[in-house]
């Protein structure tokens, strides 16, 4: 059974759950062995199982069994208080070869002006005052407009457009506003891109950005920790 709301992303160092059901959303990090019962018990192994196949293995690689099985189960009931001992959805992985475009200057035409402020409106209201999971909602709802495919200069000039109608408003856009309003732009100026959400583990962290013909789009030049690992994605189902 697949847990409506919460998502994965799994990479080397671990894997992050975002848990979109509640509030602003929450994350939570687990490190390599955390991965393992997680993944054990979501697997479809009930959790005292998982518990004491993970011992038994930690306890062949000389780890006390004692301290393993007590530290396995504290983070077992956890998650199931959380209620994260459930298969998230779509669970991702890193994605290699994309190409990481910084912000550019790009000429902004008249049409992609307007539809930036009226994007970044939306997207404030629904990430200020409302739950994510009315974002989702809303993003996953423009991807049924009609449009092509965006090239890299379209959803440049998306994100562009988003990033000079925050300069108009008040307080700071975080990644999270202007990446969803530069999806709500290019589908508003009859464009697709992938909206997408994800952490990185070294150190934790969630960021959230645009992604058009293979590339990430509009980065900041001062953030070159990558690569973030997908945990959710919307796109216009091909």
């Amino acid at each position: 059974m697949t847990s409506a709301g919460v998502y994965a992303a799994l990479g080397p160092e671990g894997i992050a759950l975002m848990d979109a059901r509640h509030g602003k959303g929450r994350w939570r990090f687990l490190d390599p062995v955390g991965s393992q019962l997680w993944l054990t018990i979501t697997g479809g192994t009930a959790p005292e199982a998982a518990v004491e196949l993970l011992t038994t293995r930690w306890q062949d690689k000389g780890a006390d069994a004692a301290r393993v099985r007590a530290d396995l189960g504290a983070l077992a009931a956890d998650l199931e208080r959380a209620r994260l001992l459930q298969p998230a959805a779509r669970p991702l992985t890193t994605r290699d070869g994309a190409e990481i475009r910084f912000e550019t200057a790009v000429p902004v035409g008249l049409v992609s002006r307007a539809a930036g402020h009226v994007a970044l409106f939306g997207a404030l209201v629904l990430l200020r005052c409302l739950p994510v999971r009315f974002a989702l909602t809303g993003a996953r709802a423009v991807t049924r407009l009609p449009g092509r495919a965006a090239t890299v200069a379209q959803a440049e000039e998306a994100f562009t457009a988003v990033r000079r109608a925050a300069r108009m408003w008040p307080g700071r856009a975080a990644c999270l506003e202007e990446s969803l309003a530069a999806h709500f732009t290019a589908a508003l100026t009859g464009h697709r891109v992938r909206w997408v959400i994800g952490a990185r583990f070294t150190p934790h962290g969630a960021h959230a950005w645009i992604e058009a013909d293979g590339s990430v789009i509009g980065q900041d030049e001062t953030d070159r920790i990558w690569p973030y690992v997908p945990t959710l994605q919307v796109e216009h189902p091909h």
